[in-house]
């Protein structure tokens, strides 16, 4: 990878059967992927094992972060809770970005306090977030959104934002190691 680039996993926060986490994933990894700055890959919670040697492997060589999550009950999912707390070090000095969706709140109560729990683990979060209100009637049968322009637009906002943090951390990171 050259230096200009960096490792984003994205990562799938819900687990339930039926979930519509993978259609708001895809949308937004179509848009990372058309980066020239960006290498995705995608961690689905609910097909990787966590803790695990894989996810941690994935975890620490990723350089940014975007969690895609659902709010369920005012947060977010109990299994994204787990997988965020198994590990410590590989978040450090690095940054999160958050694509959330549900009901009337777009899943915005979840993104909140992930932010507090990305701050004790010495992550940047990214001010700007894309959020889905009522977010099956956002998407098409497709899983195609419905109003493109605007969530298309967000989500290049989230990505220059999070390459330009995921870029300065890397550089600082391979200069001066963060201590935490």
């Amino acid at each position: 990878m050259s230096a200009d680039r960096f490792q984003l996993a994205v990562i799938v926060g819900s687990v339930r059967e039926g979930r519509f986490g993978p259609v708001v994933a895809d949308w937004f990894v179509g848009q990372a992927k058309q980066r020239d700055d960006a290498t995705v890959d995608v961690i689905d919670l609910a097909d990787t094992p966590v803790p695990g040697a894989t996810f941690t492997d994935r975890i620490a060589t990723a350089d940014a972060y975007v969690l895609v999550t659902p709010e369920y009950n005012h947060s977010y999912p109990g299994p994204l809770k787990h997988a965020i707390d198994s590990l410590g070090r590989p978040w450090h000095a690095k940054p999160v970005g958050f694509v959330s969706y549900g009901g009337l709140s777009g899943g915005l109560r979840a993104v909140e306090p992930l932010r507090l729990v990305f701050a004790e683990l010495h992550a940047v979060t990214i001010r700007e977030t894309v959020s889905f209100h009522r977010a099956g009637e956002q998407f098409d049968e497709h899983g195609t959104p419905r109003d493109p322009d605007a969530v298309n637009t967000a989500a290049a906002v989230l990505l220059d934002q999070l390459a330009w943090w995921a870029q300065t951390l890397k550089t600082a990171r391979a200069d001066r190691p963060y201590v935490a």
